[in-house]
């Protein structure tokens, strides 16, 4: 895991002190080394911290034996062993034993396809002096981030837009069609960011740039065609023994490390699963956990039931949290608008975890990829309702709002039912996506300045749109899960994962997120994974003989903080001045944020979720 950084420039201009200082924005996602390579017209810079390989002869930007390419690498090719042993039988030659080289070598045998060989979590980019060419990848799932810009001194790239702010030609200007969409889910989907012009490299993609600075971008791999595709399992037990043989070897490769290692433990199935994988490789497997009060919220003891159940040796700390701090701290790390809220006990997680090791694997993936989350229950019932026209949905909305009682507990059913209304008056398959909208366009109405509405302007279910195209034909069920693995799982949950991790030099391996788990997750009937109201079907069968039947038994609940709460109590002076920012008043109607306020504190609408959103872009647009 580190951070990377490059400028392209077609005059052959690089100044050193600018490529210093975006190396240097990144040291916290490398704190073991850095370094810089500078030749003709391209410069790159790299901050390491090492897991595979930690001899300084490992350091990067790491050149061929031959001299002819150059690499920086953030991430971990898992495979790498398998394919060294594959090239050094066709005559390939290493210095050292790190899964870098091993890039810089499946490259110069299979170019651009390289990409296709390595089961892995990466961004890299590499120069091509023969070729003069530079070319980036980034890996299938979306877990490491690569940012990039155009500008007049050229084509500069990074791992995070903190990086880029310190190149004087990248300009700091908000997009307003991302404010938009940030506004709508509390992240930016797709390929865009606020900034108008900084933009993603997508998941599963690469870039080639030329000397001249063209680029073209190309995807490698989709997971659209194996949704439908024939699983070859006779029955539900067969497609359950080879998923769980199938998350040993991904846990099993994963624990590859010259460090410590644990694993995040809470109180679901997801963690509970890869846990229990890794004790299938080896003795003495740690884990952690954190824990505070606030009822409904807190899942420490669960936790430490699952880790003595598997009889590993478990770790937890409990806090007592000052959220606006926290805030703060999670808005510094994230460097774009995420109001995640579990980001903070995220990036609680993963400081305590780096006290003791220096990787942790997780369950992410695993709502994504098996049916986990409400919104596939909700998908279900919608259904058959959504012949229904939308008026009707939005006069039950209406009343909802004015006859339900507030509740401000943790996903409370009074506010699933609101937002389950109001997604049906979108049809379907708009409802999906309309269930983790915080403000809709009728809300963006009232919520921004006339002039930044117009300039805002935008479709703001396109990429949900988008990504149930690729699926036509796929039960609803499947392409809803798509959707957010397209959407969700890629910007908002990898992105929290890696920035609350990184901002501590931890890093965090998925299995789950294993693209050959992936394939045979997507090949499977949704029935095999929501079955009646039971979530997760199909892993938690797969895992009946290792997890407790607790375990297999416990209601999500998901790694949330207290937000609704917090801001009528020790968050309420921190939100308060956050609202109020003069910055903040640029964009939106100083009455419309007074409005939601006092709907919120009079307990009249749960407007948590609004104004974390707000706060959180408020401190962002007054970050240095």
């Amino acid at each position: 895991m580190c951070g990377i950084v490059g400028w392209l420039s077609p005059t052959g201009i690089i100044d050193s002190d600018i490529l210093q200082s975006m190396t240097d924005a990144l040291s916290h996602r490398g704190p073991d080394a850095a370094g810089m390579h500078i030749e003709g017209m391209i410069g790159l810079g790299h901050r390491r911290l090492s897991i595979i390989d930690t001899a300084e002869t490992a350091n990067q930007p790491m050149h061929d034996v031959d001299g002819s390419c150059v690499l920086i690498f953030n991430g971990e090719i898992y495979n790498f062993r398998e394919l060294r042993d594959d090239l050094e039988r066709h005559g390939h030659r290493f210095r050292t034993r790190s899964d870098t080289e091993v890039i810089l070598e499946t490259y110069k045998r299979h170019g651009p396809s390289c990409v296709e060989y390595f089961n892995g979590m990466f961004a890299f980019a590499l120069w091509d002096f023969r070729q003069r060419r530079l070319f980036l990848a980034r890996d299938r799932a979306g877990e490491k981030p690569l940012f990039y810009a155009q500008t007049s001194a050229g084509f500069v790239f990074a791992s995070e837009p903190r990086a880029l702010r310190r190149h004087p030609d990248v300009s700091r200007d908000v997009d307003p069609s991302g404010l938009a969409k940030y506004l709508a889910f509390n992240y930016v989907p797709g390929d865009g960011t606020l900034y108008a012009a900084i933009r993603k490299l997508p998941p599963a993609s690469t870039m080639t740039v030329d000397a001249d600075g063209r680029l073209e971008i190309r995807p490698y791999w989709t997971l659209a065609p194996h949704y439908g595709r024939d699983h070859g399992f006779r029955n539900e037990a067969e497609a359950e023994e080879a998923l769980r043989a199938l998350i040993d070897d991904a846990t099993r490769m994963r624990m590859v490390s010259d460090v410590p290692l644990g694993a995040f433990l809470s109180s679901g199935i997801d963690s509970a699963t890869i846990v229990a994988a890794m004790t299938q490789s080896a003795a003495d497997v740690r884990s952690f956990s954190i824990g505070f009060d606030a009822d409904g919220f807190d899942e420490a003891d669960d936790a430490r039931q699952t880790a003595n159940a598997l009889g590993v040796i478990h770790s937890e700390e409990r806090l007592d949290l000052d959220p606006a701090a926290m805030i703060a701290a999670t808005v510094h790390a994230a460097d774009e608008p995420l109001a995640d809220n579990s980001a903070l006990p995220t990036w609680l997680l993963s400081r305590f975890t780096r006290r003791h090791v220096t990787v942790a694997l997780s369950g992410d993936g695993g709502d994504e990829l098996f049916g986990g989350y409400e919104t596939y229950l909700a998908d279900r019932l919608a259904r058959p309702l959504a012949s229904v026209p939308g008026p009707f949905w939005r006069a039950a909305a209406r009343m909802a709002d004015q006859f339900l009682p507030v509740s401000f507990n943790k996903v409370s059913w009074d506010y699933k039912a609101r937002h389950f209304l109001r997604g049906l008056s979108h049809g379907w398959p708009g409802a999906h996506g309309a269930w983790r909208t915080i403000f809709d366009t009728h809300d963006q109405v009232k919520l921004l300045r006339p002039e930044v509405r117009l300039a805002a302007a935008c479709d703001l279910y396109e990429d949900t749109h988008a990504a149930y195209a690729e699926v036509p034909g796929t039960h609803f069920l499947n392409r809803a899960m798509f959707t957010d693995i397209r959407t969700w799982m890629a910007d908002d949950i990898l992105v929290k994962v890696d920035r609350m991790a990184m901002a501590h030099g931890l890093e965090v391996r998925a299995p789950f997120l294993d693209h050959r788990i992936m394939e045979l997750a997507a090949s499977l009937p949704s029935s095999w994974k929501l079955k009646g109201r039971r979530t997760k079907h199909i892993l938690k069968e797969s895992q009946r003989n290792r997890l407790p039947p607790a375990v297999l038994a416990r209601r999500k609940l998901g790694f949330n903080a207290p937000m609704s709460h917090w801001l009528l109590g020790p968050l309420r002076p921190f939100a308060r001045e956050r609202l109020a920012s003069s910055t903040l008043d640029n964009w939106v109607s100083r009455q419309e944020v007074d409005r939601l306020w006092e709907e919120h504190e009079s307990h009249r609408r749960d407007n948590g979720f609004k104004l974390f959103g707000l706060m959180t872009l408020s401190a962002w647009l007054d970050m240095d």
